[in-house]
């Protein structure tokens, strides 16, 4: 199996061709509907599936419910949100002589990559990205550990959907010959640094704008 790094079909709207922000990044989401789709789906699966119980004893249907949040949450990562939210995707394709080529593609080094990210949706794009597959983890513990077999299933469906697009998403960003493990840790470690700055930064920003301002007697 070899990778490519290069698009090799037509698209109806070229990669990176999509409309510019207007705005110049100043709209707090410039895809707001995406955005609530690419964290709602991965949300409400994680919700079908500890709170299922509570409403019915069905295992049926919220195998069925499951499957179809995570279909369309791997639908919409995969071909419209990182697209999107990040200037990045990554495709499957077979040659003609039968090999499977797989393409990473990001338009981070474009020099107008900065204009076309909102940097709050490119934020909670990866948390979401990140975060879901951790809890789906941490669920699988809970499972093997209960010997919920067929609750089981159902995770492992979901770590390997969530985990594609995890996977993808990473070669994309950090190129097609980045080592997993590593740069997954190194990038969760930015993140959580990046949210504690930005949390830092929100909360001081009052804090200096409500002090009395100095009285002048003349």
């Amino acid at each position: 199996m070899s990778s490519a790094t290069v698009p090799l079909l037509d698209d109806t709207v070229p990669f990176g061709d999509e409309e510019l922000d207007s705005s110049g990044g100043a709209k707090r989401l410039s895809h707001p509907y995406v955005t609530f789709f690419h964290v709602f789906f991965r949300g409400a699966a994680v919700a079908t599936y500890l709170f299922w119980g509570l409403f019915s004893d069905s295992f049926i249907k919220c195998f069925l419910m499951m499957v179809f949040l995570l279909s369309a949450d791997f639908y919409l990562v995969k071909n419209l949100s990182g697209r999107l939210l990040v200037g990045m995707r990554w495709w499957n394709y077979v040659d003609d002589d039968g090999r499977s080529h797989w393409v990473f593609e990001s338009k981070k080094g474009d020099a107008n990559y900065e204009a076309r990210i909102n940097p709050h949706e490119a934020r909670l794009f990866w948390m979401a990205l990140v975060v879901c597959p951790v809890i789906w983890s941490l669920l699988l513990l809970v499972a093997l550990v209960g010997f919920k077999f067929e609750w089981m299933l159902l995770v492992l469906i979901a770590l390997s959907l969530n985990g594609a697009n995890l996977y993808g998403y990473i070669k994309c960003n950090f190129g097609a010959g980045a080592n997993l493990s590593t740069t997954t840790t190194d990038f969760v470690k930015s993140q959580v640094l990046k949210n504690a700055v930005s949390l830092m930064t929100q909360s001081s920003t009052p804090a200096a704008s409500a002090a009395p301002k100095p009285t002048i007697v003349a």
